[in-house]
Formats: structure tokens, C-alpha cells, sequence
């Protein structure tokens, strides 16, 4: 199959950087039976960075709101999808590079049959050129 790439929006949290945190923000989402497409979590200084792709915003806003968790407004981020084969996340990669633009951030898996995901960070400067360059609509 060939690469599906899609762009969503994202929304980010900043919490303590200390133990269980982050598993109490997600039972809150589990809680409120958000799903979410993709999830990353890292440090940021002496906290903790999570940006949330649900599969529905409102649900996702409404039960962070509830449970009195300030996100940031919606941002657009790539998610892709494709066959997980040498190279896969290369042909992306060079891509953006040949067309001039930097990547800020990209978290890629296998799932282990067969196929992988991504989530793919851009500049919102360089989200138009992206989505152009890479058959986004």
C-alpha cells in the first residue's frame, strides 16, 4: 500500500513532570471514552509535554475541561500510515527535505505485521507547503 497521509489537528498539555501524571490524564480520557489517534508525551524543562490527536475534538475538549486540564488551541500535525519496509519513513524524510522544509519532530512504530505509523511535526509556516508537497488535501 502506498503511504496514506492524512493532517489533523493536535492539542497540547503541560502537567508536572513527576510520577503517575501522565496516567492521570489519560483515565480521565478513558474515563470519557475519548480515543485518541495518536499520543505523544516527553519532557519539556522541568515538565511534561503531551500532544493529543482525538478522533473527536469536541468529546477530547469537553473532558479536559471537566477535569480542569488547560490544552492548547488545535494545532495541524501529519499522521501516516503505510507499509513497514526499508526506507518507509526515508521516502517522507527526503520528501521534505528536497522541498525545503525542516521537520520539527516525527515519531514513527511498526506495528509488527506488516505496516507503521507516524506522527509528523512541521513549523505551522511550513504547514500549507506540506500538505502540498506530500498530496495532502
Amino acid at each position: 500500500m502506498a503511504d496514506r497521509i492524512r493532517k489533523v489537528d493536535y492539542f497540547k498539555l503541560e502537567i508536572p513532570d513527576r510520577p503517575g501524571e501522565g496516567a492521570r490524564v489519560l483515565k480521565v480520557l478513558r474515563d470519557a471514552r475519548v480515543n485518541l489517534l495518536a499520543f505523544s508525551g516527553f519532557p519539556r524543562g522541568r515538565k511534561t509535554q503531551m500532544d493529543f490527536v482525538p478522533r473527536n475534538a469536541a468529546a477530547f475538549r469537553k473532558a479536559m475541561k471537566r477535569a480542569g486540564f488547560p490544552v492548547s488551541g488545535k494545532k495541524p500535525v501529519f499522521l501516516i500510515r503505510g507499509d513497514d519496509k526499508v526506507g518507509a519513513v526515508y521516502r517522507v524524510m527526503e520528501t521534505l527535505g528536497k522541498a525545503g522544509i525542516n521537520v520539527t519532530a516525527i515519531d514513527a512504530v511498526s506495528n509488527g505485521k506488516g505496516s507503521y505509523g507516524a506522527i509528523l511535526w512541521v513549523k505551522t509556516k511550513d504547514v500549507r507547503k506540506t500538505s502540498r508537497v506530500l498530496g495532502v488535501s
